[in-house]
């Protein structure tokens, strides 16, 4: 028990930190991505000491984090937090906006200079075809198929407010990730796409950007929102955040966009080169080589899947032993760890981020989702390995007079190990193409390269984490296969094949 506890203290403090150190988190699009690498250098060449924390999701993770004070800043969209984060507030002005934050600890900067407002785009020759110019024009077609990005499908001031102001009749929506939105628009896999109006993509796909001429969807000014103690925490991320005010405008920003996904040039460089530009200061951009990335990436995905498999054997057996020994609570058991497996890998994820000492971002979170994932095949294992000793077997250990923990310990379990064995290695393979997901939340490990591949269509960065999860995956098998021959004795391996 020692042991596993110290695991859980290694995976809280993993990868973190010394104590003076900031965090800047962004979103997982590429505008949010160049601009926390523009805060994060700029911040770094004042002196401070900063991590930036990215690609973490969408919205909610990000103002949630900085809340809990898991980030301590971020770039925001001022549409996005009177509509989405304040929703519900009257929010007349900036003062009011400014007001509403303070009350929650947190600070905005001034605009940093461009308006990155939603939009709706089409093909040129299918909005051509069709004669669709705006919005509106939308109403005639309600065959089209729209594919919006999932945040904006469920946003109040996303999908639901222009299907009510524009009394829009089509219903063939679906949600596709907003990178894979305009690969599927230029496909022809579906006609309407949700855009900002910095995408670089709009002018490289040759697409039509549909009139707002009922003029719904509001300015959406880039600043970034960070924790008002920042001042006494670290004053130079703060005066970084402050120098970038009004120094970026959508040209700019158009064209640092273009440079990460269409030319695929790093985040940190695009942000670097734009720094020297803009202030003539040099930063360092922190890049890795591939080796280093990789050797990286397999030491967060090994203490995610180690940590979360130690705990979840060390708590699985003692319930699947009990499961088997009270039958009426094994029902209770086995239906609620059966429950918890049913339910979708990135919605458990959702689900950890507001509990409080389990939540969050970060490693324990992760472990913490994959250790209830991995409850269902070890318990079931348990307790299938345990009833399937001959009843002769049991009566003969019990006529020896052994006492039940005896018998439990020195007949009942070993008996039982091929099938525990087996389902601690179904566990163990799970785990290990589960936890990509806990990328989205900061944890890093092989989805780290992936979800960075699939946002700029990199297929060198997708292969970069899902051809060594398939390889670490297969290596678990291989290695509890081995493992079993080495403590099951060789009678009882034959026995539970048969």
């Amino acid at each position: 028990m020692k042991c596993l506890i110290a695991l859980l203290l290694l995976s809280i403090f993993a990868g973190a930190a010394i104590a003076d150190t900031v965090h800047v988190g962004s979103k997982a699009f590429t505008e949010s991505v160049v601009l926390a690498e523009v805060a994060t250098q700029l911040s770094r060449s004042g002196g401070a000491t900063v991590e930036h924390r990215s690609q973490l999701g969408g919205t909610r993770i990000l103002w949630e984090a900085l809340l809990r004070g898991e980030i301590d800043a971020y770039p925001e969209y001022t549409g996005t937090i009177t509509q989405e984060i304040l929703s519900g507030q009257t929010v007349h002005d900036d003062a009011d906006l400014r007001r509403l934050l303070a009350e929650r600890g947190i600070g905005m900067t001034r605009p940093l200079g461009f308006n990155d407002t939603y939009a709706l785009g089409m093909l040129e020759a299918t909005a051509t075809k069709l004669n669709v110019r705006s919005i509106t024009d939308l109403r005639t077609h309600a065959d089209l198929r729209f594919g919006f990005s999932n945040e904006f499908l469920s946003r109040k001031d996303g999908w639901p407010a222009v299907r009510d102001r524009y009394a829009l009749p089509q219903t063939n929506v679906s949600g596709l990730d907003h990178d894979l939105a305009y690969r599927a628009v230029a496909a022809a896999k579906t006609d309407l796409i949700d855009l900002y109006s910095t995408d670089a993509e709009i002018k490289a796909y040759g697409l039509c950007v549909l009139d707002d001429d009922q003029k719904l969807f509001p300015d959406y000014q880039a600043v970034y929102l960070y924790r008002l103690d920042l001042k006494q925490k670290s004053p130079a991320l703060l005066a970084a955040l402050q120098q970038v005010e009004g120094k970026i405008d959508a040209p700019h920003m158009i064209a640092m966009n273009a440079r990460a996904k269409l030319d695929h040039v790093a985040e940190a460089n695009v942000a670097k080169d734009f720094i020297l530009e803009q202030f003539q200061t040099r930063t360092e951009a922190n890049q890795t080589s591939l080796t280093g990335e990789l050797w990286l990436r397999t030491k967060q995905h090994l203490l995610l899947v180690s940590i979360s498999l130690a705990i979840a054997i060390a708590v699985a057996v003692p319930l699947g032993v009990a499961a088997f020994a009270f039958p009426k609570l094994g029902h209770v058991i086995l239906g609620t760890v059966s429950a918890i497996y049913t339910i979708p890998s990135l919605a458990l994820l959702a689900l950890m981020i507001p509990l409080p000492y389990l939540g969050g971002i970060g490693n324990v979170p992760a472990i913490t989702a994959l250790f209830l994932y991995s409850l269902l095949p070890i318990v079931r294992n348990t307790h299938a390995g345990l009833a399937g000793i001959p009843t002769g077997l049991r009566e003969s250990a019990r006529v020896l007079g052994l006492p039940a923990s005896a018998r439990l310990w020195y007949v009942e379990l070993p008996m039982a190990m091929p099938s525990i064995l087996a389902g601690i290695q179904t566990a163990a393979v799970i785990n290990v193409g589960t936890a990509t997901i806990g990328a989205l939340i900061g944890a890093g490990g092989y989805g780290q390269p992936i979800l960075t591949g699939v946002r700029l269509a990199d297929n060198r960065l997708i292969l970069l984490g899902a051809i060594p999860a398939a390889a670490m995956a297969l290596l678990v098998q291989g290695g509890f296969g081995l493992l079993g021959k080495l403590v099951i004795p060789r009678g009882l391996r034959i026995q539970a094949r048969s």
